[in-house]
């Protein structure tokens, strides 16, 4: 009932039959853009210069506290920001701070 199999090579609708070297170039296109799309955008932002993914560090002093840290990082703006800021990109709350350990700061 079925002998002949799928032509793949075959335009559906037409009668022509397809160059195999166009097939083949419309698979490599159609995988091409599909991994950019896959793996070209989560890099994307790293590649441009995402705020969120350019740090420095910064190590902790006896004394210091989340405010005092954020007051010495950016002066002359409103700390509460760069406080939490900082406390998601190190999950540390205000009493968590240890004299040494080093906590990202984003740029």
């Amino acid at each position: 009932m079925f002998d002949s199999t799928l032509d793949t090579e075959q335009v559906f609708g037409h009668s022509r039959r397809m160059n195999p070297a166009r097939i083949q170039r419309r698979r490599t296109v159609a995988v091409l853009v599909g991994a950019v799309l896959v793996f070209g955008l989560s890099g994307a932002s790293r590649a441009m210069g995402d705020p969120a993914t350019r740090t420095a560090t910064y190590v902790v002093r006896p004394g210091d506290t989340l405010w005092s840290i954020a007051v010495r990082v950016s002066p002359g703006s409103d700390p509460r920001g760069v406080v939490d800021q900082i406390a998601r990109a190190n999950h540390v709350d205000a009493t968590g701070l240890v004299p040494g350990q080093e906590l990202l700061l984003p740029a």
